[in-house]
C-alpha cells in the first residue's frame, strides 16, 4: 500500500463539497452538538449582558404588549376575542408571534451575522440557524409557561375550556420553527448579494403580523378578505393554538394540514437555496 493510500485512510474527517443541494447532513450536525450547546448559551448570556433586569425581560416584553394590545385592539379597537378573555387571548398571540419573528429575523442574518466566523472556521452551516431556533425555544419557554398561568387560572374561573388540542402544542411549535427557519434560509442567502433586502424583511415581518390571527380571530374578517387568512400558513397555526388552550377560534384539521404542507415546501427550498449558497458566500457578502 502507498504511503498516500495510507495517509488518506487516517483522516479523521475530509471536508469536501457537497454532492446533493437537498442534503441537511444532519448526521454531521449531530456531531456538532457541542457547539449549537455554545452558541446557545452564548446568545442567551449577551441578550442580558450589562442589564439590570436580566432574564426578567422575558416577562416584561410580553406582559406590557399584552396590556398595550387589550387596551388599544381590546378596549380601543373593540376588536372581538371570540368570547375569549383579553389577557390571555391576546398573550397567546403575543407568545407565538414573538417566537416567530424572532427566529424568522436572526435566520435571516446568519450568512451576513457570522462571515467572520465562517471564514475562519469549519463547520456545518446549518448548525447556526438551529442554534437560533433552539435558542429562542428558552424565551418561548418561560413566556409560555407564563400563558399556562393565566390559562389555569380563567380555566378555574370557568371562563375558558381548555381541550385535548393542547397535546399537539409541540407540533405547532416545530412547523413555526420550520416556517421561520425555512424563511431565514431564504433570506439569508439572497442578502448576501442584495443587501436592501435585510430592510425590507424587518418592514414586511411588522406589516406580516397584521395578515395573521395575532390580535383578531379569523372569524371577524369580512368574507370577501377571508382567503387572506386562509392562505396565511401561520394561521391554522395561531388558530389551532388558541383553540386548543382557550376553547376558541375558527380551526379546522385542514387549516393545520395546508400550514404543514406549505411550511415543508419552504423549510425545503429553503435548505436548496441556503446550500448552493454557503458553497461561494464569501465571494458576496
Amino acid at each position: 500500500m502507498s504511503l498516500h493510500s495510507e495517509t488518506d485512510q487516517n483522516w479523521s474527517q475530509v471536508i469536501g463539497s457537497k454532492n446533493s443541494l437537498y442534503s441537511l447532513n444532519l448526521k454531521e450536525v449531530w456531531r456538532y452538538k457541542d457547539l449549537v450547546y455554545m452558541l446557545v448559551k452564548r446568545d442567551f448570556l449577551t441578550s442580558f449582558k450589562q442589564t439590570i433586569l436580566g432574564p426578567l425581560w422575558f416577562f416584561i416584553n410580553p406582559i406590557f404588549t399584552t396590556i398595550m394590545y387589550v387596551i388599544v385592539f381590546g378596549n380601543i379597537a373593540n376588536l372581538s376575542t371570540d368570547g375569549a378573555p383579553k389577557i390571555p387571548f391576546y398573550l397567546s398571540g403575543v407568545i407565538l408571534w414573538n417566537y416567530f419573528s424572532s427566529c424568522l429575523n436572526g435566520t435571516s442574518n446568519v450568512f451576513r451575522g457570522n462571515a467572520s466566523i465562517f471564514g475562519k472556521v469549519y463547520f456545518p452551516r446549518l448548525v447556526m440557524p438551529l442554534s437560533i431556533v433552539i435558542s429562542n425555544l428558552m424565551q418561548f419557554a418561560v413566556q409560555f409557561a407564563l400563558l399556562i398561568s393565566f390559562v389555569v387560572y380563567y380555566s378555574i374561573e370557568g371562563n375558558i375550556q381548555p381541550n385535548l388540542w393542547i397535546l399537539i402544542t409541540p407540533f405547532l411549535i416545530v412547523l413555526m420553527a420550520a416556517f421561520a427557519m425555512g424563511m431565514g434560509m431564504i433570506f439569508s442567502a439572497m442578502t448576501t448579494k442584495y443587501k436592501d433586502l435585510s430592510m425590507l424583511l424587518s418592514f414586511g415581518v411588522s406589516l406580516y403580523m397584521y395578515v395573521t390571527p395575532v390580535v383578531y380571530p379569523t372569524s371577524m374578517l369580512p368574507e370577501k378578505y377571508r382567503w387572506i387568512g386562509e392562505i396565511n400558513p401561520l394561521t391554522g397555526i395561531f388558530e389551532c393554538f388558541k383553540y386548543a388552550y382557550l376553547g376558541v377560534g375558527d380551526f379546522s384539521i385542514g387549516m393545520l394540514l395546508y400550514s404543514t404542507i406549505f411550511i415543508s415546501i419552504v423549510l425545503i427550498i429553503g435548505t436548496i437555496i441556503f446550500n448552493k449558497v454557503e458553497k461561494s458566500f464569501m465571494d458576496t457578502v
